[in-house]
């Protein structure tokens, strides 16, 4: 077939599928450099993808700006260090200044729309099964696909997690408000003040406490194994992250502070690279 006639009958085809069925077409667009796009309705992720093996989806921290572009300067690049051990992947999340993650904003249920749009772009591609590592406001993400999928999260890694303080109880509010909402308003003027309040508010008060999107109790029941970097800064409670090891029956915790020397840093990376290759089903490891 000429390749042009060719060309125009598959675009033809596409654009059909898609007036057909326009709330569950999912497309993949290479944007080059390793970036591409997984669209879903009103949705639109970007991510990338290195390295090769059992896969390790990794979120980067930033707060509601974490996105792929933070991982160059993370304590733990993770797509660099396990590249070789994983098939890492990594995402810009809905609506972090500076990714090209787009979408509505969940007010209803925020916590469960990020779930979502990871556990969609899993989906995308074809993958059941699946190692964690969130980086700060990973953490939450964590807990909350081992809340919504415990049988597809076969371990987790909660680097430096967010948490709530009691004496400074807005601490994430008022960082995601001056910070995030300033920059988003910049972007999206018709998304009004209003409707970030609430989505901010269902965010980081209406849960205040421990790790914000899912309870203790949950924590407290929960089989999936985790290992626990603590941090201690404003936005990383300390005590959240001894309380998360605490309850979790399956956690694990390394020592603290673990970031300095240079040589305790790499003994926690070697730690971290043990405990997500234990954890990896023995069907995928055969």
């Amino acid at each position: 077939m000429d390749p042009i006639r060719r060309n125009i009958l598959a675009t033809g085809a596409a654009a059909a599928a898609t007036v057909a069925a326009p709330q569950v077409f999912a497309q993949q667009i290479d944007q080059g450099g390793g970036f591409k796009f997984y669209e879903k309705g009103n949705v639109r992720i970007r991510y990338r993808e290195v390295g090769s093996g059992f896969p390790l989806l990794a979120t980067p921290g930033g707060g509601l700006n974490s996105r792929i572009s933070n991982w160059p300067t993370a304590v733990i690049n993770v797509m660099e260090e396990f590249k070789n051990d994983f098939r890492c992947i990594a995402m810009d999340q809905r609506n972090a200044t500076g990714g090209e993650s787009t979408g509505p904003i969940p007010v209803d249920d925020p916590w469960g729309a990020f779930a979502e749009d990871q556990l969609g772009l899993l989906d995308h591609l074809g993958i059941r099964q699946f190692l964690f590592f969130g980086n700060c406001i990973g953490g939450s993400f964590a807990l909350k696909l081992m809340e919504r999928a415990p049988e597809r999260i076969a371990a987790a890694v909660l680097s430096q997690p967010i948490g709530h303080r009691p004496e400074n109880p807005d601490v994430m509010y008022n960082l995601s408000r001056d910070v995030w909402a300033k920059e988003f308003r910049e972007r999206r003027p018709d998304v009004s003040m209003e409707t970030i309040e609430r989505y901010l508010h269902n965010l980081f008060r209406a849960r205040p406490d421990f790790v914000y999107s899912v309870s203790r109790e949950f924590v407290r029941h929960c089989q999936t194994p985790m290992l626990v970097l603590p941090d201690d800064t404003p936005a990383h409670a300390y005590q959240t992250a001894i309380d998360v090891a605490s309850l979790a029956p399956n956690a694990e915790i390394t020592v603290y502070p673990w970031k300095d020397p240079p040589e305790l840093k790499a003994r926690t990376i070697n730690r971290v690279r043990a405990f997500l290759k234990a954890h990896v089903p023995v069907t995928a490891a055969r």
